[in-house]
């Protein structure tokens, strides 16, 4: 089976999980922890960067824009580049625009800043770094919006690469809540689009230990299972104090009060502040 090298909350690498889930291929994922530099990895990519996929026999393939080509090659259905000289320049673009401006004006800006620096011990985030970030992504789905108001889609009138670069990037933004979505409603409803394909939902369930995801974000993953699977969802979010002796009483230990009280088929009020 094929490995795919990777980080959580790098655009690159979820780029690349959405094209190997769209065209339905099987892999597995391991972390990378690249400031490690491990000597086995190093062997494999001397640039000591991910994402890189091995295949099964052995051969590797670095850089996203390298394996979503080289696997829209072997595997040319569904397209991810599009049909016809001009869609594929077009959908080009786009990958360009937003794996370089994009992630240079926004991500490196956020992402960045407020996690990676964490991970690699670079020290605090830069706050005017983390404004421009927060001032940049307006015009960025602004343009997003522009083209959807235009195409279907991003590129055109198919889903193609152009989307799944710009998802992948809007993604890891998303989740640590700083998309001003309410201030974009183009945009949203493409998000909302691209989100809800089959491809998407492995993204949606992603757990970065010590980054738990925004309330929105968590909220995506409800939404998503209630419409594909047809199942009526809610989401409750709360916290308490709990362990072996905890009693569960109304007021105090929401969580097993809940359970012990759907258990026993009782009813039970939730009080909450502004709904």
């Amino acid at each position: 089976m094929r490995t795919l090298f990777h980080l959580w909350l790098s655009p690159f690498c979820r780029k690349v999980r959405l094209v190997l889930h769209d065209k339905h291929l099987e892999f597995q994922m391991k972390t990378e922890s690249i400031w490690e530099r491990r000597a086995e990895f190093l062997s494999i990519n001397p640039a000591g960067e991910v994402p890189v996929l091995v295949e099964a026999d052995g051969s590797a393939v670095s850089g996203s824009d390298a394996i979503c080509e080289f696997l829209d090659e072997l595997h040319p259905e569904p397209s991810i580049v599009g049909r016809g000289a001009f869609v594929r320049a077009e959908v080009r673009r786009l990958v360009y625009w937003f794996d370089h401006r994009f992630n240079d004006e926004v991500t490196e800006n956020l992402v960045g800043e407020k996690i990676m620096k964490r991970f690699l011990g670079l020290g605090e985030p830069d706050s005017k770094k983390v404004r421009a970030g927060y001032a940049n992504i307006h015009n960025h789905l602004n343009y997003i919006s522009y083209l959807t108001e235009r195409r279907r889609w991003l590129g055109g009138d198919d889903v193609s690469l152009a989307d799944i670069t710009a998802a992948a990037h809007i993604s890891t933004i998303d989740y640590l809540g700083d998309v001003p979505w309410d201030e974009h409603p183009g945009a949203k409803d493409w998000y909302a689009r691209i989100k809800s394909r089959p491809c998407f939902r492995s993204l949606l369930e992603d757990y970065i230990p010590g980054v738990p995801p925004s309330k929105s974000y968590a909220d995506l993953i409800v939404q998503e299972y209630g419409k594909n699977d047809g199942l009526k969802t809610v989401c409750f979010r709360a916290s308490c104090i709990t362990g072996p002796n905890h009693s569960g009483a109304k007021l105090h230990g929401f969580l097993s009060y809940l359970v012990k009280a759907s258990l026993r088929k009782k009813k039970y009020s939730i009080i909450g502040y502004k709904g």
